[in-house]
């Protein structure tokens, strides 16, 4: 259904070029990079309360095609199951048309996405890649963002790094997260709907809020979220409290440091702030329509949750959270994390004024 070395080619050739760097100063990035993350490592440790469970998973400084490669691979792993799945559920057997131009169409639509998502990640944990995961940070974008938001090269690479090694550390400490993600995704799989009467529906519910996602309305979810069947919804709503409980981990720990470890980070944290609203219209836009606005909501939904969690019941008590999949926040829970602490500890605590 795709073809992913067309994706891969398309994406390639599409990249946006990175910062002029010369030679020295590329590798010069790429040590200080694998350095920070080391440094990030006993941070993270000591702010969590975690620690890893057997191997830690290798960290990669690639460039921007590399992460294309990367991601492409992991696209293709995660979305196998779904392929194999639709084609059984098919009512018909591909024409030699469809099997001919459609691997090659969504071969190409995969490639804008990547590209166009390749100049924005500055790094991510791709928990999927065997045997356990493995840490990429996008020297190019990193680079390129500290330039443009004029801070200090040191400060802000460590910053990126407490993010993503919180990821690791997540994965590699709490060892049942990535089965339970993968069990979700299959659950995703067989609620999939290929009845013609349903598929209409929502392509009608789809146009109907295309408006929605375009103006960004605090509902939209961007293209993929439109389409979802009610059984694929409450599954998605699963996922999005998972992602968004990993994600505001993430970033309450990386504003968990004081300037005693991260001097600017003052500065940092209300440059990238404006730098994640997108820098144009046609950024904006694409950023929407790709979801990309659901991911920002996500980043501040968890770190509210986790730090007004942590504030009632302490780290260990937020620890719990990690205990089972019913530990796990549940979506409403997101914006009432009381009532997450009054499920799990037993007791609501008490509002603050």
């Amino acid at each position: 259904m795709v073809d992913w070395d067309l994706a891969v080619s398309t994406a390639t050739r599409l990249i946006s070029p990175g910062p002029e760097v010369s030679r020295s100063e590329a590798d010069a990035a790429v040590r200080s990079l694998r350095d920070q993350v080391e440094v990030a490592a006993a941070h993270v440790e000591r702010i969590t309360g975690l620690h890893a469970q057997g191997p830690i998973p290798p960290t990669r400084v690639v460039d921007r095609p590399g992460w294309v490669r990367v991601n492409a691979d992991g696209m293709a792993r995660l979305l196998t199951p779904l392929v194999r799945t639709l084609e059984e559920r098919r009512p018909r057997p591909p024409g030699r048309f469809e099997q001919a131009v459609g691997p090659k169409a969504t071969g190409l639509q995969a490639g804008g996405v990547l590209a166009f998502l390749s100049g924005k990640v500055l790094g991510q944990f791709e928990f999927f890649a065997e045997p356990g995961g493995q840490l990429l940070l996008v020297a190019p974008n990193v680079v390129e963002a500290e330039r443009s938001l004029g801070v200090s090269p040191a400060d802000f690479r460590l910053w990126v790094a407490l993010h993503e090694v919180t990821h690791r550390l997540q994965f590699t400490a709490v060892p049942w997260l990535r089965g339970h993600l993968t069990n979700e995704i299959d659950a995703l799989v067989d609620a999939t709907d290929l009845d013609p009467d349903a598929i209409r529906e929502r392509l009608s519910a789809f146009v109907g809020q295309l408006g929605s996602a375009l103006r960004g309305g605090e509902d939209s979810q961007g293209i993929l979220g439109l389409i979802q069947s009610p059984a694929q919804k409450e599954i998605i709503d699963r996922l999005t409290a998972f992602m968004s409980l990993v994600e505001g981990h993430a970033e309450y720990v990386m504003n968990a440091v004081g300037p005693d470890v991260v001097p600017s980070i003052a500065q940092i944290r209300e440059r990238f702030g404006q730098r994640r609203k997108g820098t144009g219209p046609v950024d904006r836009l694409l950023r929407r329509l790709l979801g990309l606005d659901v991911k920002i909501r996500q980043y501040a939904d968890g770190s509210r949750f986790v730090g007004a969690v942590v504030e009632a019941v302490g780290i260990d008590g937020f620890n719990q959270v990690w205990t089972s999949p019913e530990t796990l926040p549940r979506k409403p829970e997101l914006n009432d994390p009381h009532a997450w602490v009054e499920r799990v500890h037993g007791f609501r605590p008490a509002a603050t004024a």
